[in-house]
């Protein structure tokens, strides 16, 4: 332990930086939104090994274990959604509890989502490879209205997208793993095989909005690729491993379904050799989609609330890992 005699902090963001964005600013930002709290910018590592042990809160990308032994620590709020690269083993020992990022992202990806749909209506893609050839020829496009889109997964991002469908006049299924609890979509349906085919079959756009676990990985592979209608788009915007790459590239290849937006790929990065690359049907992002300005507000927001929490014993907020109750 340092023999630092200034005030512990009540909260140190470590060094590491995400998506572009500075870690200054994030602790700038939650500066602003704590005024009467201590908030401490690790800039090193050896600042990171004095100040997060005596922090009640620490937030980061990740965090080595040996912040985490015999601290102060109380809260490690990551901020990503995902935690399978932390600790978790030693951070339940030290009864630590983790909190994520979840819900930050959900606006970004949603309108990435429904752009990626109105791009396919209108064969934007078509459009732009055209004016790359200089090329004044007109083609067919199609209507989004009356489309039906189901939306894999109901968290905060698959309620981002619906949201953003309402008034586009589409019908929507919600796939989720309690259906009877209904949802923002015209109809709800859950994980189970015959219900899954059957909306994949009544669907010209399947937005993928789950996370990755047991249940689905490879959710979308061959059998449910041929259910889907030849019209048929399908958006990625959750994990690569939910989709069976081989799978789909067969079924872009021979167009059993017309396209795909891909925000996220398995593997990732996406080799340059892959065939993904060249298929014209098959629109490709760097998993961008959840990136935004207000990225560091939004964390802000439920890391500061979070603090408050601390003092006052509600539950906290994002709440991913706890320990478990003797």
């Amino acid at each position: 332990m340092s023999e630092n005699t200034d005030p512990d902090p009540d909260v140190v963001v470590l060094r590491e930086g995400t998506e572009g964005l500075s870690m200054e600013s994030y602790a700038e930002t939650l500066r602003e939104r704590l005024p009467d709290r201590r908030v401490a910018l690790a800039r090193t590592p050896k600042q990171e090994r004095e100040l997060a042990p005596r922090a009640r809160v620490v937030t980061g990308i990740t965090i080595d274990e040996d912040l985490v032994v015999d601290s102060r620590m109380e809260v490690f709020a990551c901020t990503f959604a995902g935690i399978d690269h932390l600790p978790k083993e030693t951070l339940e020992e030290q009864r630590i509890r983790v909190t994520n990022a979840g819900g930050i992202h959900a606006p970004g990806i949603a309108e990435q989502a429904v752009g990626n749909m109105l791009v396919f209506a209108r064969r934007l893609h078509e459009g732009w490879r055209r004016k790359q050839r200089s090329e004044w020829r007109h083609f067919q496009s199609r209507e989004f209205t009356d489309s039906t889109v189901t939306v894999v997964g109901l968290g905060s991002i698959g309620e981002a997208v619906v949201q953003r469908l309402q008034g586009m006049e589409v019908d929507t299924i919600g796939v989720r793993y309690t259906p009877e609890k209904g949802g923002p979509t015209d109809e709800v349906v859950g994980f189970d095989e015959d219900a899954i085919h059957d909306a994949l079959s009544r669907s010209e756009y399947v937005v993928v909005a789950c996370p990755l676990n047991d249940l689905t990985r490879g959710l979308i592979g061959e059998a449910e690729l041929a259910t889907m209608p030849p019209e048929a788009v399908l958006v990625n915007t959750a994990r690569g491993g939910i989709v069976d790459t081989d799978a789909l590239v067969a079924a872009l290849r021979s167009n059993k379904i017309r396209g795909a937006a891909l925000d996220v790929t398995d593997p990732e990065p996406l080799p340059s050799e892959h065939p993904l690359w060249d298929l014209e049907n098959c629109l490709i992002t760097p998993h961008t989609g959840g990136h935004t300005p207000k990225h560091w507000d939004r964390l802000a927001d439920i890391v500061a609330r979070n603090v408050e929490r601390l003092d006052t014993g509600e539950e906290l907020e994002n709440l991913v890992l706890a320990p478990s109750e003797d």
